[in-house]
């Protein structure tokens, strides 16, 4: 093999290293339990990975722009928590508000999401107008966050009791499908995270949001330059992000037949570990959704198929943990090499 070859090779790893990754994954997997390829196993993975991809995409946002946002998992909790708390069955005992009717679907759904986008909005507002950094801004969020959270789940009558007995319709966007029966199937909630996937390809492709962003996360300074209004992209940016986790927190709610104030806790360390071992650098500037999807599929292969081969979730963590580490490091690596 001639240097160009190599140069060839060597370049070809180093752009699908993340799918090579994905494919080892599911061929170990598969010679440890040959059961594992099937149609059902692949429904499975899509189904647990469809509101973490939505969740993931929406962290993609800010971390392209060189931010973070640790208030992610929390803003889905509340989003879970009030779609649930207003679609639950008119006869349901133990109603969260016992005179509200039973109301149109899309009402309460587009509530949880616009919650989700106050507060992103205001994370937005934080590190953009008061230049408080990514990290101390959305960490104390998620607090707040988790504050509110509580208390409207802690009102009268519920008094933290798990929010249950959610309508047949609700139920039925997070657990329906298209298709002659379950195991070949399509569901929903595995179509909703195509088509915001979709939408979100061609935010980051092909609108002026999109290179602005970019531009922010690889060069504040000179998106400042080039007359990019970088506070006002920033808004707008958390602000889709927020809007994304409280979809998300609406489809977990409909998938799980119901909601605490606990749903959503530490989602957003998963969702940041699928965007940097999908390619997203932490430095910003870089990132593509086909590699966050990636990202999401990989840890929900390693937590679905090595519980399906019977490995202890503790080795699931250290295998995880590695995978964060090595991805971060190799992102450094290029950083570095780059400047």
């Amino acid at each position: 093999m001639n240097a160009l070859d190599a140069k060839g090779v060597k370049h070809f790893f180093s752009q699908n290293a993340i799918y090579i990754i994905l494919v080892l994954l599911i061929v170990g997997i598969a010679v440890a339990d040959p059961n594992f390829i099937g149609i059902t196993t692949l429904r499975d993975i899509l189904l647990q990975s469809s509101t973490r991809v939505i969740i993931a995409l929406g962290v993609a946002f800010v971390l392209i722009t060189g931010g973070t946002d640790l208030s992610a998992g929390r803003i889905v909790g509340l989003s879970a928590v009030v779609s649930a708390s207003m679609l639950q069955m008119s006869d349901y005992p133990r109603k969260f508000f016992p005179n509200l009717p039973e109301l149109p679907i899309i009402v309460p759904i587009i509530l949880a999401i616009v919650v989700g986008l106050i507060f992103g909005l205001i994370n937005g507002i934080i590190v953009a107008k008061f230049h408080v950094p990514p990290f101390i801004a959305t960490l104390g969020s998620m607090v707040i966050v988790y504050g509110v959270n509580s208390f409207y789940f802690d009102m009268k009558p519920n008094q933290s009791q798990p929010i249950g007995g959610l309508s047949k319709e609700f139920s039925k966007l997070g657990t329906g499908y298209i298709g002659p029966n379950g195991t070949y199937s399509i569901p929903y909630i595995v179509i909703i995270a195509i088509v915001v996937s979709f939408i979100v390809w061609v935010i980051f492709n092909n609108t002026r949001l999109g290179k602005n962003m970019y531009a922010i996360g690889g060069n504040i300074q000179a998106a400042n330059v080039s007359g990019i209004n970088v506070s006002r992209n920033l808004i707008y940016i958390y602000a889709i992000a927020g809007a994304l986790y409280g979809l998300a927190g609406v489809l977990e709610a409909a998938r799980t037949g119901g909601a605490t104030n606990n749903y959503g806790n530490m989602y957003e360390l998963d969702a940041i570990a699928a965007c940097v071992v999908g390619g997203v650098s932490t430095a910003g500037g870089v990132g593509r959704v086909r590699g966050i999807l990636a990202g999401v599929l990989i840890f929900s292969v390693i937590n679905y198929g090595l519980t399906f081969v019977g490995v202890s979730p503790y080795w699931q963590l250290i295998i995880k943990g590695m995978i964060i580490v090595a991805a971060v490091a190799f992102d450094i690596r290029k950083y570095v090499a780059k400047k």
